[in-house]
């Protein structure tokens, strides 16, 4: 169920409101400035294939400031993130429970202590975030084989060629004292060369089957959707 199609009637019965959180920034010179929205969406579809859910409009801006410099790049920060996701959770008293799903490693600690605040108001969410290699954290080989299986027009090949490959662990210092672009010159942190949609449908459905079992833990009372299958791809 998705609520930009539904009337307040239709929401009479508490469902869990999955929210996907994004972002909208620079993803190398292959990719669109939307890939963090672009899969947040998808997940939260495929776990409405899954589950009695409700799938919100996106949250498409975020706390995007490491991509300063990059045209496209657009940044809420840090605060606004954590505020808006807030006072979206307290509004949420109608469903049974949220699922905050977020895509962009940005929106960690802003969703991090969203989720803190909402719980300690006795409010029932879960904050997920799908995983990825240490050497292939932006725009590499995972999401440019997610996009080429999700909006593979969207993607351009021929543009695509490895960036920075060191492991983000070595590379965190660098990126906090001048961002992506100190980095990785075109913006990538990985290699996607090679990548493939048949790789991005596996990763999804990896993806999928994690949101699902992390979703049945949280919320264990949560029934599978009417006629769909149980939390396998």
């Amino acid at each position: 169920m998705n609520l930009a199609e539904l009337a307040w009637p239709q929401l009479r019965r508490p469902r869990l409101l999955a929210v996907p959180v994004g972002a909208t920034e620079q993803h190398g010179p292959h990719l669109p400035c939307t890939v963090d929205t672009d899969i947040a969406v998808a997940l939260c579809d495929r776990l409405a294939g899954h589950r009695e859910v409700v799938v919100a409009p996106p949250v498409t801006y975020g706390s995007s400031g490491e991509h300063a410099g990059f045209p496209g790049t657009l940044s809420i920060g840090q605060r606004a993130v954590e505020l808006l996701l807030t006072e979206l959770g307290r509004s949420a008293d109608a469903f049974a429970g949220a699922v905050l799903v977020s895509c962009h490693g940005g929106n960690a600690v802003p969703v991090r202590k969203a989720v803190r605040t909402l719980r300690a108001e006795s409010r029932q969410v879960l904050a997920w975030s799908p995983s990825g290699p240490p050497d292939d954290s932006h725009a590499g080989r995972t999401e440019t084989a997610v996009m080429l299986a999700l909006r593979p027009d969207a993607v351009q090949p021929d543009r695509a060629a490895a960036g920075n490959t060191a492991p983000l662990p070595e590379l965190i210092d660098e990126l906090r004292a001048g961002g992506v672009a100190a980095a990785s010159p075109t913006g990538v942190l990985g290699d996607p060369c090679g990548a493939t949609a048949e790789e991005g449908i596996r990763i999804l459905d990896e993806w999928t089957n994690a949101l699902v079992a992390a979703v049945d833990a949280e919320f264990p009372d949560q029934e599978p959707c009417a006629g769909g299958a149980g939390s396998g791809s």
